[in-house]
């Protein structure tokens, strides 16, 4: 992996979110704070960046970890942010008691549903507020393989950590003082109980950080397994459509 000087990187990221902030002429930003690394290290950013008077925190728990409240309310104590606390678990339960009598749904487009719940909210506070941007917290490793929820965690305004693998968002947090339990903690998007990042995609992000790496930069991949290669490489294949605008298809005059 390469080697960053992680306190310019830092610098270099805030400058970036400042100059954002005030290019969309916008009165600050709004985070879904999940008690995970990611959004931990997102929120910690945009307040060295704009100011903590300026970054407005939420927590959207959905049948969440108890955990995770906590963890997402003890971030925004640290940072010093507005907090809100939203529960949509009701709202989720309502729109599913509606429209199980009409379509038999599966496990993923159920799971799918909270982070697309969450993005509403997100953007419906952000508005009410004033005008306030949606920060993501995908990082690089994430956006690549696609692990995020079309019009869900993937729907924001800008991703500060977006440049970032998943192990150099964890070094940044030590940098930034994030608690290390949060640091530590087994990634989880909180879809159902016991859920696990790692357990969903079946490869460690150390495994996917390497094989991502070394693809990004041309470099050699003999040493590694090539079935995780493989893997690696159909995630990116099939997350191609998460990663642009919707096709637009040009009309024929002729």
């Amino acid at each position: 992996m390469r080697k960053l000087d992680y306190k310019k990187v830092s610098s270099d990221i805030q400058s970036r979110i400042k100059d954002y902030v005030n290019s969309a002429n916008a009165d600050g930003i709004v985070i879904g704070i999940s008690g995970g690394i990611d959004s931990a290290v997102t929120a910690a950013l945009c307040v060295k960046s704009i100011g903590k008077d300026k970054v407005i925190g939420l927590g959207l728990p959905c049948s969440s970890i108890p955990q995770d409240i906590e963890d997402a309310k003890k971030i925004a104590k640290i940072l010093g942010i507005q907090f809100l606390m939203i529960d949509l678990t009701s709202v989720y339960n309502e729109f599913m008691e509606h429209v199980s009598p009409l379509i038999k749904s599966n496990k993923i487009a159920m799971a799918n549903l909270k982070p697309r719940l969450r993005m509403m909210t997100v953007y419906f506070v952000g508005q009410s507020m004033g005008r306030y941007l949606v920060g993501g917290t995908g990082n690089r490793t994430e956006l690549a393989i696609g692990y995020f929820t079309k019009y869900g965690d993937g729907g924001v305004d800008f991703e500060p950590i977006g440049g970032l693998y998943k192990c150099e968002v964890r070094e940044i947090g030590k940098l930034l003082g994030i608690p290390e339990n949060i640091i530590k903690k087994p990634p989880s998007a909180g879809l159902w109980k016991g859920q696990t990042d790692e357990g969903e995609i079946g490869l460690s992000y150390d495994t996917i950080d390497e094989i991502l790496y070394r693809l990004d930069y041309n470099l050699d991949l003999d040493d590694l397994n090539e079935k995780d290669i493989i893997k690696v490489k159909n995630m990116i294949k099939l997350a191609q459509h998460k990663l642009k605008m919707p096709p637009t298809f040009k009309i024929n005059k002729n």
